[in-house]
């Protein structure tokens, strides 16, 4: 496969490039990933990286990205397979929690960009990964509202606040644990309680 790397297309290159920093994430600390660690984990010279990208910082733009395409195409796909609000909102929850278990390297450099004082381009696209994702979230809440399945009174700002921090509670739990996988059996039991919280009740 290393072999393959060195006769792939530019933009292929690219791809691979910002792959290998997600899957070196999820072994170490992701600031102390350098241009080096990641042309050896592919098997190329730090000359060949810097065809590609000409800072460090330009990989990990590309990055943040990609992290951004990936995690909204997955959650976005999931809720269009599903029949209601409130299973959309637990469908998104899910396919968020398994998404970190698939990438477990994606919130250590989230993190690590959000703890970073200085601004930065990859802070702001973290940002607006933010935005976006609220965003999302709180159409599902206006369509709950207006379908009686979700509570009238049900502040969705504060709503969308929980839902965030109930999976960033479940990534730093399953990090301490050293096992990210667990996500996956304590998530529903997690969503059962908020789901309790935001239901109309009849």
């Amino acid at each position: 496969m290393k072999q393959q790397i060195k006769h792939l297309p530019a933009e292929e290159r690219r791809a691979v490039t910002v792959d290998a920093v997600i899957q070196l994430a999820a072994e170490q600390n992701p600031s102390g990933i350098t241009t080096s660690a990641i042309a050896k984990h592919m098997g190329l010279s730090q000359g060949a990286i810097f065809k590609h990208f000409p800072t460090k910082e330009a990989i990990i733009e590309a990055v943040m990205e990609r992290i951004t395409e990936l995690l909204l195409a997955r959650v976005d796909k999931a809720v269009k397979a599903v029949p209601s609000p409130l299973a959309a909102l637990e469908a998104m929850f899910m396919a968020h929690v398994e998404f970190v278990v698939k990438h477990p390297g994606v919130p250590r450099i989230l993190f690590g960009e959000l703890q970073r004082a200085e601004d930065s381009i990859a802070k702001r696209i973290v940002q607006t990964l933010t935005l976006r994702y609220g965003d999302r979230l709180q159409k599902i809440f206006a369509e709950g509202k207006a379908v009686k399945e979700l509570d009238a009174d049900l502040d969705t700002e504060a709503s969308a606040i929980l839902f965030v921090g109930m999976i960033q509670g479940l990534v730093v739990q399953s990090l301490l644990a050293g096992d990210v996988s667990r996500m996956r059996h304590e998530a529903p039991r997690v969503f059962t309680i908020y789901r309790r919280g935001i239901k109309r009740k009849q």
